[in-house]
């Protein structure tokens, strides 16, 4: 089952809730753009090509909603439910870039408002397949670098979930492991949402992989102790010299990994590298509400004092000096990421 998936018969974007998993499995059915919006910003969907997906079909469902009788019309809505769409979560560069994409492939479609209409759709639908495609190219060069008997750290959740199907980082250990190569993870919990230690390890368990979860701030010691063998992620943004902006504590861990002499690798489909920032320091970083990090309870008592404030950045940035390889589905790109970057795009 795709984690997003359009609806024929309905005309409605079918998503799976990933904020009650692994308790409960649920789908959800949106038909208005502007609750896939809300949807995108309340993590229901979440993981940058899933997001990127997400916003495509909530543009087309913009496309079926307006009430517009010319063609001209029904493009002035799209850009005003572009827009709704595009704030909904700023770091993740697919959601911008699939937007962007419609709204130019659409551009020169001849006929009236139904034509128009069915462009948009078409063009969301191939973003999807075109997301699973991708995807599984990046798991087989991926895969590559994975040797029998590997033990490997995986941050945040990077697999079916966080795409159309199959997954970034996640995948090309789900391809390792249906290589037959005998591997095992260490799934970091990462906090606030623990999207490791609820979404990752559910996975995990579906394909019989191998894993343990380890809290975020014991990464260092396995790695410096000699039981981690390779550091795996995804990215929701990569910049042209190669920085990568990902889910927060990537840098910490990346940061040890290079200590350690680990080599450490985004997973990341060309569209999610924004050639037209020079480094992560342009990327602009999502702050989420404080209670992600205050509500949290141990058993069922609240761990923070009343009154308590916190900080929620979603994300960081991991300078490229860090990064071992950037595993694309054309390739794994090595440094000098500024040069090689921009041969793939």
């Amino acid at each position: 089952m795709r984690t997003v998936a359009w609806d024929e018969e309905k005309h409605v974007l079918r998503m799976i809730d990933q904020r009650i998993l692994p308790g409960k499995f649920e789908i959800i059915e949106f038909d208005d753009y502007r609750d896939v919006a809300q949807g995108i910003k309340d993590m229901v969907v979440r993981g940058a090509p899933a997001i990127g997906a997400a916003a495509a079909f909530g543009l087309a469902l913009a496309a079926f909603q307006s009430s517009a009788d010319t063609v001209s019309g029904l493009r002035d809505d799209l850009k005003r439910a572009a827009g709704v769409l595009e704030k909904a979560r700023p770091t993740a560069v697919n959601l911008s870039w699939a937007l962007k994409r419609i709204l130019k492939e659409t551009e020169d479609v001849k006929g009236g408002v139904d034509a128009l209409q069915e462009a948009v759709l078409e063009e969301a639908l191939w973003i999807a397949d075109e997301d699973v495609e991708i995807n599984k190219r990046m798991a087989a060069h991926g895969a590559e670098l994975i040797e029998d008997g590997d033990t490997i750290i995986h941050h945040c959740n990077t697999g079916a979930l966080a795409t159309v199907d199959w997954g970034t980082a996640l995948g090309v250990i789900h391809t390792a492991h249906e290589q037959g190569k005998d591997i095992h993870v260490l799934v970091d919990e990462t906090r606030p949402r623990l999207q490791g230690a609820r979404l990752t390890a559910w996975e995990l368990d579906r394909y019989g992989i191998s894993y343990d979860i380890i809290s975020d701030n014991s990464a260092g010691y396995f790695l410096q102790t000699g039981q981690v063998d390779k550091v795996i992620f995804g990215a929701d943004r990569v910049a042209a010299n190669g920085d990568v902006a990902n889910k927060i504590g990537t840098y910490m861990l990346c940061l040890a990994a290079f200590d350690n002499d680990i080599p450490a690798y985004a997973v990341v489909p060309t569209s999610t590298i924004d050639l037209s920032l020079a480094s992560g320091d342009l990327i602009s970083i999502e702050e989420r509400e404080e209670g992600e990090v205050l509500d949290l309870t141990l058993k069922g008592q609240k761990v923070a004092p009343e009154g308590a404030s916190a900080r929620n950045p979603a994300f960081d940035v991991t300078p490229q000096r860090y990064i071992s390889g950037i595993i694309t589905e054309k390739g794994v790109v090595y440094p000098p990421y500024d040069v090689n970057l921009r041969k793939v795009v």
